[in-house]
């Protein structure tokens, strides 16, 4: 299992930090901060994150309540973040909502 892919599927609600080594998608409830070195976090559609994210890439589809510092960041149509974001690199798509500030790049 040299690249797994860790799933919290919708309907699980966690209240707590989350360490990760390799790739996660999370879909349910966190009230807490996820953290990877350099993972990759995929926040579902139906996630709803309370919470900071620090991980090497972050894709959001969902909600996140909290700051999230990667490496890169994608915030896909109908996504919003409340809080700032620290990332080298971003995209963010027609639709997306973000409130917070943004440090991006170097």
């Amino acid at each position: 299992m040299a690249n797994a892919t860790n799933v919290l599927a919708s309907g699980i609600d966690i209240n707590g930090s989350i360490r990760f080594s390799n790739d996660m998608i999370i879909d349910g409830k966190i009230e807490g901060e996820i953290i990877s070195d350099k993972g990759r976090v995929t926040i579902g559609e139906n996630a709803e994150i309370k919470g900071d994210v620090t991980a090497g890439e972050v894709k959001v589809f969902g909600k996140v309540e909290g700051k999230i510092t990667s490496e890169r960041c994608e915030l896909k149509t109908d996504s919003r973040l409340i809080g700032d974001i620290k990332t080298k690199s971003i995209v963010m798509e027609d639709g997306a909502s973000h409130s917070g500030r943004s440090d991006i790049g170097g």
